[in-house]
């Protein structure tokens, strides 16, 4: 499996379906009926996209918008902006202030801000997505989820249990650095709040 047959099964699942549930559903479907290499791709193709993700920038954007919380929330964003699809994340990922622009973001904001109601769906995190290869892999191989681990560190991973960003670190708190950072995701914020 490339790369492109890797965001073909994350983008197809999203038209195929209109839940998370079904998504992840979807895509054991799709990956239980493939050879065991393919599923280590998916699960290498995720491990890629993870790191490429997992940035101070991204995370930055992330708090300035108030989508994420703990280290978990952001883990689980990682994961969602993976299933937003290969076009928003790869412009997400290489220009985060962009993270602003985007139309699942801004609905999530709106309900948020004016206290609507909000569903698993609307939420930005989406965990489940990043152990689709985990859950398949005993059901293809008859081995279990450290089997999948060996495999990827074989090919060379380091798997984290939490965000470890290695571009600089800066602090998210300090207002003015993330204006200066990230400005399009501040103005947004606080055009949103009234405070700007």
């Amino acid at each position: 499996m490339n790369v492109d047959a890797f965001w073909e099964l994350i983008e197809q699942s999203a038209r195929e379906t209109s839940t998370k549930d079904g998504r992840l559903r979807w895509l054991h479907g799709k990956l239980a009926r493939q050879p065991v290499e393919e599923i280590l791709d998916f699960a290498s193709w995720m491990q890629e996209a993870r790191l490429k993700a997992d940035t101070y920038m991204v995370w930055g954007a992330a708090r300035a918008l108030d989508l994420v919380g703990g280290l978990d929330s952001v883990w689980y964003f990682h994961m969602w902006l993976v299933g937003l699809g290969r076009e928003t994340f790869e412009r997400v990922t290489s220009d985060p202030d962009t993270l602003a622009e985007v139309p699942e973001v801004q609905s999530f904001l709106h309900l948020q801000r004016h206290r609507l109601p909000r569903t698993d769906e609307d939420l930005p995190g989406f965990e489940e997505l990043d152990y689709v290869a985990v859950k398949v892999w005993p059901q293809v191989t008859g081995l279990d989820g450290d089997a999948l681990a060996d495999a990827l560190q074989a090919r060379g991973y380091v798997l984290e249990a939490l965000p470890n960003p290695t571009d600089e670190e800066w602090d998210f708190d300090d207002d003015e650095e993330a204006a200066r950072r990230l400005p399009r995701c501040t103005s947004y914020f606080r055009e949103l709040y009234g405070r700007a």
